[in-house]
């Protein structure tokens, strides 16, 4: 069977339409309810845990007394979502043991996911005291890699399911309606549970909530008849997923290990300033891509198709844009910026100003998922009715702005009305930046390729952004928080220096 009728049939098991009429030429599409639905689940599902690993993680962090820098290097296992291209090629290609023979790869994947996410946020529970911090860092580690591989698997289908700007629009919006929802729901939420017990409930409580879909696929019908036993499935796919959770936990323990080891051989600790080394390895991609794309463009129509699946994907698309896919890196890397770097830094700021776990849990509970949701929406709706390079400019305006905000906050004397105002505008605007954005990334991929190639483009978007951010607490001792969320805010806003160019990129056409 090939990858378009496994897949056609998989949306037809979750949708609940006719596998044959997926399975067309010309497929049929699902209901735009049961789309919305799907993709409001699938954000839910991916959003719960990033908060765990990011920003709740920070909090606890700076709660223990961890030092502002060693925070920052933190953020650097956000790091992981950026390179998700390495592993997308195999989300596309392989199935999971046990769960694809009977709910298709999409879903098999996505259950694989929700096992491994559950798992890393109970280790983290048991280990909340952050008694050890490189043990604390693998577990943060692991919960990434699986959130994010839950991601990938998800946007390739997404993309499948809806390859015009018109249809992704609303379907973006209510992919980040769930997720956002889910990130304010576990931030505020286990912050709020953290205040009431501890650290270890918040983890489990979480963990729990991010287990519920994995029932919810697993009582769904087959992803095409004569597939055999429900049950024998769930029990092979379990034990195959727990042999590659382990053997990812290995690995993961085996590098983390090696990456200490050479920190240590190079005197870095956090006394160290490692911005300059952060700006170094952040030019490392475009100075390699620039180097490849001279023998890349000569390359004949078609030629990617024939390489090997690994490479395939981003040859392609490094092909159909040309040398103008360096100024889209360079803008992609720009736009998000400010919604990165505060995320790292903004809980710690909340820390120092004196705001309680309370107050910090209603802000980013009800305040934040309301501003988020109307930025959202606002974006998506935007996306449908204006040209994405207006939507583009505004998005990159009201994320600076959901930066700056912070300067004030910062100076001013610490009240509810300060805080719950400035989380407002900052999520407000991430939600409308973020809507354009995931937009506009979709409409850049190729539909021959669109898992792998969304992973890379989405994944480089963030790549400056989280080493930056992993150098924050750096930056933070040099030049304050006022300073810090300047410069942030600012680097977004550059992103609009751009927009007159690729505005105007058009792909080549393979004859």
């Amino acid at each position: 069977m090939t990858v378009s009728a496994i897949e056609a049939n998989a949306a037809a098991a979750v949708l609940g339409v006719d596998a044959p009429a997926l399975a067309r030429d010309t497929p049929a599409k699902p209901s735009a309810r049961r789309l919305l639905g799907l993709y409001l689940l699938l954000g839910f599902s991916a959003g719960l845990p990033f908060y765990m690993f990011n920003a709740v993680l920070t909090l606890r962090l700076a709660r223990h007394g961890v030092d502002i820098v060693i925070i920052g290097f933190f953020a650097w296992i956000a790091l992981l979502p950026t390179f998700k291209f390495a592993w997308a090629p195999l989300i596309e290609r392989y199935d999971i043991p046990g769960f694809a023979r009977f709910w298709g790869r999409r879903r098999g994947w996505i259950m694989l996911s929700q096992l491994g996410i559950f798992l890393s946020m109970v280790a983290m529970a048991f280990t909340s005291s952050d008694k050890s911090l490189p043990l604390t860092a693998l577990f943060a580690i692991l919960l990434a890699f699986w959130t994010t591989t839950l991601e990938v698997a998800a946007d390739g289908w997404r993309i499948e399911l809806a390859p015009t700007q018109t249809e992704q629009a609303p379907i973006v919006a209510a992919n980040l309606w769930g997720y956002r929802s889910a990130m304010v729901a576990a931030g505020s939420g286990a912050i709020l549970v953290a205040a009431w017990a501890d650290w270890t409930i918040a983890y489990l409580v979480i963990a729990i909530a991010a287990f519920a879909p994995f029932p919810i696929l697993a009582a769904m019908r087959p992803e095409r008849e004569g597939t055999g036993g429900r049950a024998p499935a769930l029990a092979s796919g379990i034990g195959a997923s727990l042999l590659i959770l382990l053997t990812a936990a290995l690995i993961a323990a085996a590098a983390g290990w090696i990456l200490l080891s050479v920190a240590a051989g190079m005197g870095l600790s956090a006394k160290t300033n490692v911005t300059p080394f952060v700006l170094a390895v952040a030019l490392l991609p475009f100075a390699a891509l620039a180097m490849a794309l001279p023998r890349i463009n000569r390359l004949s129509a078609g030629t990617a198709a024939t390489l090997p699946a690994f490479a395939a994907p981003y040859v392609e698309l490094f092909w159909r844009y040309g040398y103008a896919v360096l100024a889209m890196l360079a803008f992609v890397s720009l736009y998000r910026m400010g919604d990165v770097l505060t995320l790292t830094l903004s809980h710690p700021l909340w820390n120092a100003k004196g705001y309680s776990l309370h107050q910090i849990g209603v802000a980013d509970g009800v305040v934040a998922l309301s501003a988020s949701m109307a930025g959202v929406a606002l974006g998506g709706l935007l996306s449908t009715r204006l040209s994405l390079g207006w939507t583009l400019g505004i998005g990159a305006v009201t994320a600076a702005v959901g930066n700056w905000v912070y300067v004030w906050l910062w100076h001013a004397d610490p009240s509810a009305l300060v805080l719950y105002t400035s989380v407002a505008v900052d999520q407000f605007g991430n939600g409308f930046a973020g809507a354009v954005f995931v937009v506009y990334l979709s409409m850049l991929v190729s539909p021959t390729y669109p898992g792998a190639q969304y992973a890379l483009l989405s994944g480089f978007a963030f790549l400056l952004p989280r080493l930056l951010a992993g150098a924050s607490g750096s930056m933070q001792t040099q030049i304050g928080y006022d300073g810090f969320f300047l410069l942030s805010g600012a680097l977004s806003f550059a992103a609009i220096f751009l927009l007159p160019v690729v505005a105007r990129v058009k792909g080549r056409i393979p004859a």
